[in-house]
């Protein structure tokens, strides 16, 4: 057929967007317990790395443009999770900060990553076939960066 390449059955990308988009359901309730949204999981996954980062490098880290990351910050800001500050060395560049509220769910969070496996877990898709999957996204992540 002329347009075979545009069926959606051919689509390497699409699997990725509806796996990516059902992941996050999962994830969802646990989140929901903590009063966050996923990309709110994703910021303070990057604070408790490394507390104290300024918004271009946590945007970097998690491939975010600033313009999307700020309103998101200044959310969290407003519910507890963080602080942002100006540096006294350029007044333009802001530094987040965990807050205690946001050190504190850290805790609580521990527990997701293996309530998760546990929620995918099966005899079609092994633990062996979330890290060679986890490797495999990396390698690919690496190239379109």
């Amino acid at each position: 057929m002329k347009y075979d390449q545009l069926k959606l059955d051919n689509q390497f990308c699409f699997p990725i967007y509806a796996a990516s988009r059902l992941v996050v359901r999962l994830y969802q309730p646990f989140l929901d317990e903590l009063g966050i949204t996923y990309t709110q999981y994703l910021v303070l996954m990057v604070l408790w790395e490394k507390d104290e980062q300024k918004v271009t490098d946590i945007s970097k880290k998690l491939l975010l443009n600033t313009n999307t990351l700020t309103p998101l910050l200044k959310r969290m800001e407003n519910k507890g999770f963080l602080t942002r500050e100006k540096t006294s060395v350029d007044e333009r560049k802001i530094v987040v900060k965990l807050s205690a509220k946001g050190v504190e769910v850290k805790e609580k969070a521990s527990s997701i990553p293996a309530k998760m496996i546990e929620n995918i877990d099966s005899k079609e898709f092994s633990i062996d076939d979330f890290h060679k999957l986890k490797e495999i996204l990396s390698r690919l992540l690496k190239i379109l960066k």
